[in-house]
C-alpha cells in the first residue's frame, strides 16, 4: 500500500520552478492516490454494482465531502459538480444561466480578471444583449461597496493571478449583491491556497476551481448552490445526467434542488475519477500544509521576494503589497527575452500578459511582464539562486 503521507515533491535539485499560479506541482501522496485508482479500483462510477465501482463511488463521494468540509458549507445547501477547469466551469454556468428566470439586467466583472471570467462575460451579454459593466477593483483588490449592484450577475476573482491581490471584502460583498438581488459567481482558481482564509463559510452562489492549481491533477470542480439549478436551462447534457430518456425527451437527474445526484447536472459522461479521487488527497495536503506552517512559509518567501525586487532600481514591480505571485518587468529588457535568461539559470518563470490582456496591456499599456508565482515546494534555497541571478541581469 502506498504512503498517502508522503507529502515530498519530485523535483529535480537544479530546477527552480517559480510558475504555480499556472500550474502547482504535485506531491507525491497526490499521485499515489492516481495510481491506486488504476493499479487497484480502475472502474466506473455511478453505473456499477461490483466492488470497484463501490469503491469509486466512495473515493469520489468523498472528494465532494472534502471541498464542501474545506469550504465549511452546508450539503444541504451546496452541492459540487466537476468540470475540465475553471474556465470550463464558468462558461458552463453562463452559457445556460436564463437570466430572466434569474431576474438578472446587468453584467459585472472587474478590470484584473483573467481571461476567462472575462472573456465568459462578453460571451453572456452578447448572447442576452444585457450591458456589462467593468469595474475598477482597489489596490489591495477590493471592490466597491457603494456600487449599483441591483438586479446584477457579478462575475470576478477571488485572487488575482497577476499579482495576487485578494478580494478582501469578500464576504460583505456577497452580502451587498443578494440584498441588491444579485447574483456573485467567483473564478476561484488563484484563491483555493493563499486566500482560503475568505473562502470559509462564503455564501457565493457559485464558485469555480481548478484542481491543478491546487496541487491536484487538472481538473476543475464548481460549488453552487442547490437553488441556483432553477435559472439554468441544460442545454450541454449527455450519459450520466438522465433517469430515462424517451424518444423526444429526458428526465433530468438534477431534476430538483433536493437531487440526491444534483452534482450531475454539470457532470455530462464518463467523469476523470482518478483525477477527483487525487483531488481529495490535494485537500488533505492544503489542509495539512496549513497546520505544519508550509503555507506560511510559502507566503513570507513571497514577503523576501517582494522586498527584493523593490529594491532594484531598473526593475518595476507591479505589486503594492508582498504576494506569492508577483508581476514585473524591467525597464531595459524585454520580458520574454528576461524569462529566456532566466530559464538558462533553470528559474522557469511566465512571462506575458498572462491572460490577462484588457488590464495590462490596454489599460496601463504595460510591455510584456513577467511574473513569479511560488508554490508549496519552493525552499530557501530557490529563492536565493532567483535573486542572485537577477542581481546579476540587472547590474546590482
Amino acid at each position: 500500500m502506498k504512503d498517502f503521507m508522503n507529502d515530498e515533491f519530485l523535483v529535480p535539485e537544479d530546477a527552480h520552478y517559480f510558475d504555480s499560479a499556472c500550474q502547482t506541482l504535485r506531491p507525491a501522496s497526490v499521485l499515489a492516490a492516481m495510481r491506486d485508482y488504476y493499479e487497484n479500483f480502475n472502474s466506473c462510477g455511478e453505473r456499477v454494482k461490483y466492488k470497484w465501482g463501490q469503491k469509486v463511488d466512495e473515493k469520489v463521494d468523498g472528494t465532494r465531502e472534502k471541498l464542501l468540509e474545506f469550504l465549511e458549507l452546508s450539503p444541504k445547501k451546496y452541492f459540487v459538480s466537476f468540470t475540465q477547469n475553471t474556465t470550463y466551469g464558468l462558461n458552463l454556468i453562463l452559457s445556460q444561466l436564463n437570466v430572466a428566470r434569474a431576474g438578472i439586467s446587468r453584467i459585472l466583472t472587474s478590470d484584473i480578471e483573467h481571461n476567462s471570467p472575462f472573456l465568459a462575460t462578453m460571451a453572456l451579454a452578447k448572447r442576452t444583449g444585457l450591458p456589462r459593466e467593468i469595474i475598477t477593483r482597489e489596490d489591495d483588490g477590493s471592490l466597491p461597496v457603494n456600487y449599483d449592484y441591483s438586479a446584477a450577475i457579478l462575475v470576478v476573482n477571488v485572487a488575482s493571478n497577476i499579482d495576487g491581490r485578494k478580494l478582501k471584502n469578500l464576504h460583505e460583498i456577497v452580502r451587498v449583491v443578494h440584498k441588491a438581488g444579485g447574483l456573485v459567481i467567483l473564478d476561484c482558481a488563484q484563491a483555493t491556497v493563499t486566500a482560503h482564509e475568505l473562502l470559509r463559510k462564503c455564501e457565493a452562489d457559485a464558485m469555480c476551481f481548478s484542481a491543478h492549481k491546487a496541487y491536484s491533477a487538472s481538473l476543475g470542480a464548481i460549488v453552487m448552490r442547490r437553488d441556483f439549478i432553477r435559472f439554468l436551462d441544460t442545454s450541454f447534457i449527455g450519459g450520466g445526467m438522465v433517469d430515462d430518456a424517451s424518444r423526444d425527451g429526458y428526465v433530468l437527474s438534477a431534476s430538483s434542488p433536493k437531487s440526491e445526484h444534483i452534482h450531475t447536472i454539470f457532470e455530462a459522461g464518463l467523469q476523470p475519477y482518478a483525477e477527483i479521487i487525487a483531488f481529495g488527497e490535494a485537500l488533505d495536503f492544503i489542509l495539512r500544509s496549513e497546520k505544519n506552517g508550509k503555507i506560511a512559509q510559502m507566503k513570507e518567501f513571497g514577503v523576501s521576494v517582494f522586498e527584493f525586487l523593490g529594491g532594484l532600481d531598473n526593475v518595476v514591480l507591479l505589486n503594492s503589497e508582498p504576494a506569492t505571485v508577483l508581476a514585473f518587468y524591467m525597464k531595459n529588457l524585454d520580458g520574454h527575452l528576461l524569462a529566456e535568461a532566466l530559464n538558462r539559470e533553470n528559474i522557469m518563470v511566465r512571462s506575458g500578459y498572462f491572460c490577462c490582456h484588457y488590464y495590462l496591456s490596454h489599460v496601463l499599456g504595460l510591455p510584456p511582464l513577467v511574473r513569479v508565482s511560488l508554490g508549496l515546494h519552493n525552499s530557501a534555497a530557490d529563492v536565493e539562486h532567483f535573486k542572485k541571478v537577477m542581481a546579476k541581469v540587472s547590474g546590482k
